[in-house]
């Protein structure tokens, strides 16, 4: 830069001096030290607000020792007592990541660790339980979300008009929506657990179809009349305001009744005749063909074929899972609280209904009477004036089972108590056909299983006056649990494995078109080994299994047919063996290599043979006994604890342990550790003996 510009410089910035000021006086512009000052404010990073709280330093607790202590304090208390304030394990941040981590399980099918979520993840996730705990969360919000799904990618395009009301229009719920159930679900689920009936098995922790089977072969001996129910209805028609006065029964916390009271508000999802729910809709739109989707690097993968094809098997019972609004997996738990009424009330019917006779083979005296296995002949007839008069009831989901010991009367009495309060309490008009009365000879259905009784003729001995010994036939009946053969012959027939009813014809397995042999035997099998454990407390396992396995194997068995151009089953047999663990290959193609050395290459995977080919290999049904006051065991440990907790039964248990000359587990160990330390110290003092012993000697030597 020359001389002439460095002095014409300040000349020019001179000159520009009064245009500058008359600007800044006539414009909006803020003044030059205001301007500047919030230039340099906007490039330096802005400070931390106050009410900005560091998410690392609120994680100081185990979320699992937060739900195991709301358990205990749920278990612990009386059934009566009241939870006003739940607030405080709302604001809980462990628990948010906690839920964080299940939906991230849910939605990529893996479970994060806690140190690997990330730092902006933490940030969005506490700012969504502020927005819970001041109350300014609102369901189902997709525009504007705290928090968004890890498959979803970080996008700043614009979106256009036709995006934005397909997004709003979707069925998909929130992933922040989830997170908010899922905190709600761990808070809400021990409360309520512990003021369940044990009658109830449907959508809780420990319980299953299973368990429901096995009671019944276990307490449901010696029934005569049987009262079917559905009263599904409730996972529709009920109103919100039932729902919440059944909540508000025991818990009274404000927020967490505002939540779900909000999420209630949206209409119910319907599920249609395929088992999907989705949201009602007025207009109908085309189908359009989708493209192949091809899944993200985070994303979950499909269920297997295997697994979707099992999970279409489902009993009528089992099939309609619960959505009341926007409360997603929190429904099935509401559904329960609500049913959990009609429970207590059968609870109570059952102890009025009970009348003992003497002159009875069991339950003479009290209601807990009579014996725990199902293998108790019970002597025909099976009611009458000599007879005890007991009923027992039974729930899974919306659908109940009543076992009635007495007249028919009694039966069609009891269905119309059930009407009128169903009616009275969730504002249901059930008919006739929603709950059915049967008789145990012509076998009840439930849980795709056939509850009837099996007639015996026992050999009777017994020693009749003058000492000699009498033997006669008798006649008894046996409770008997089968599987529905043609119930499940229906459900192959709707999904395409067989054609007919009677004879029914097998199909090819078309799905599996593409897939090679080692993957559709593989698939297979597993299906078939889900399948054997299903029925695994009927009394025809083998004979249904063996049904299944014939379907699934003359499937296969068409499939390899077409696939390989081999004509018919018999071929297919003739090569691959009756459980298809032989190589196929297409004639055509001689120049192939042999399988023996591809799999030797590592290039092929093993084919496994389609199970249970002989009847001899289907396991037989599991007759294992059924405590009859049965309880799961994360409930048993729970009382056992709180047991333990209590002071005076813990000294009173010490005491009967030492009176009775027993030892504790702890006395034990210390016995071990002490005799340990007490050998370990007299090794010691020898080694050190004989030491000196050894110098003394080499010093006389020397």
């Amino acid at each position: 830069m020359g001389k002439g510009t460095a002095h014409s410089l300040p000349r020019f910035i001179f000159s520009l001096r009064p245009f500058v000021e008359h600007l800044v006086r006539t414009s909006h512009f803020p003044r030059p030290s205001n301007f500047a000052r919030a230039l340099s404010s906007s490039l330096i990073a802005p400070p931390p607000l106050k009410d900005q709280q560091d998410p690392y330093a609120l994680l100081k607790q185990d979320p699992i020792e937060i739900c195991s202590n709301l358990w205990v304090k749920a278990f612990s208390s009386p059934p009566s007592t009241t939870f006003p304030n739940l607030t405080g394990f709302l604001s809980k941040f462990d628990l948010w990541v906690l839920a964080y981590q299940r939906c991230c399980a849910h939605v990529t099918g893996t479970f994060p660790p806690r140190n690997a979520v990330h730092s902006h993840v933490l940030h969005d996730l506490l700012s969504l339980r502020n927005a819970v705990v001041k109350g300014n969360y609102a369901w189902n919000k997709k525009t504007h979300q705290f928090i968004r799904s890890p498959n979803e990618r970080p996008s700043t395009e614009v979106v256009s008009k036709r995006k934005l009301q397909a997004m709003l229009d979707s069925d998909e719920p929130c992933f922040q929506d989830r997170i908010v159930q899922e905190v709600l679900l761990m808070i809400i689920e021990p409360v309520f657990e512990a003021r369940f009936s044990p009658k109830a098995h449907g959508f809780r922790p420990g319980r299953n179809a299973h368990t429901v089977i096995r009671t019944i072969r276990s307490n449901f001996a010696g029934y005569l009349w049987f009262l079917k129910g559905d009263i599904s209805e409730v996972f529709e028609n009920v109103d919100g305001n039932v729902v919440m006065g059944c909540l508000e029964q025991a818990v009274r916390d404000r927020k967490i009744l505002g939540l779900v009271k909000s999420a209630l508000r949206a209409p119910n999802r319907i599920q249609s005749s395929d088992g999907d729910e989705h949201w009602p809709r007025k207009k109908k739109k085309k189908k359009v063909l989708k493209k192949k989707k091809i899944l993200n690097e985070k994303e979950a993968k499909p269920d297997p074929y295997w697994l979707r094809t099992f999970f279409n098997f489902a009993p009528e019972e089992a099939a309609k899972v619960p959505c009341y609004g926007n409360c997603g997996i929190l429904s099935p738990l509401l559904s329960n609280v609500c049913l959990n009424e009609l429970d207590q009330v059968m609870e109570e019917k059952i102890v009025e209904f009970f009348r003992p006779s003497e002159s009875d083979s069991i339950w003479k005296n009290s209601i807990y009477d009579g014996c725990h296995n199902p293998a108790w002949p019970e002597f025909v007839p099976a009611s009458g004036d000599e007879k005890t008069r007991k009923m027992d009831y039974i729930r899974y989901g919306g659908h109940f089972l009543i076992g009635i010991r007495g007249p028919r009367e009694d039966a069609v009495d009891m269905r119309k108590q059930i009407i009128e309060f169903c009616e009275r309490r969730f504002g249901l008009r059930l008919d006739n056909s929603k709950l059915e009365i049967e008789h145990i000879t012509r076998g009840i259905q439930f849980l795709d299983h056939i509850i009837c009784r099996r007639v015996i003729h026992p050999t009777l001995r017994y020693t009749a006056t003058g000492g000699n010994v009498v033997s006669e036939k008798g006649v008894g009946t046996l409770l008997s649990v089968t599987a529905s053969l043609q119930q499940c012959i229906r459900q192959f027939r709707r999904l395409a494995f067989v054609k007919g009813d009677k004879d029914p014809e097998p199909l090819p397995c078309t799905p599996m078109l593409y897939s090679s042999q080692a993957h559709t035997n593989s698939q297979m099998n597993k299906l078939l080994e889900t399948m054997a454990d299903w029925y695994r407390y009927a009394d025809n396992r083998k004979k249904v299994v063996g049904f299944c396995a014939y379907v699934i194997r003359s499937s296969l068995a068409k499939l390899y047919a077409a696939r390989y151009r081999l004509k018919s089953r018999a071929r297919v047999y003739s090569i691959a063996t009756r459980d298809l663990s032989r190589p196929l290959r297409e004639s055509s193609n001689n120049s192939a290599p042999e399988y023996s050395d591809l799999l030797r290459m590592g290039l092929v995977d093993a084919i496994e043979g389609v199970r249970f080919s002989n009847m001899s290999l289907i396991p037989s049904c599991d007759y294992s006994p059924f405590p009859r006051n049965w309880v799961p065991d994360h409930e048993r440990l729970l009382r056992d604890y709180i047991r333990l907790e209590d002071p005076k039964f813990f000294c009173a248990l010490h005491r009967s342990i030492k009176k009775d000359g027993l030892s504790l587990p702890q006395d034990e160990i210390s016995e071990l550790l002490w005799h340990f330390k007490s050998v370990g110290v007299r090794n010691y003092l020898l080694k050190e003996k004989r030491k000196q012993k050894h110098d003394v000697v080499e010093m006389r030597g020397t």
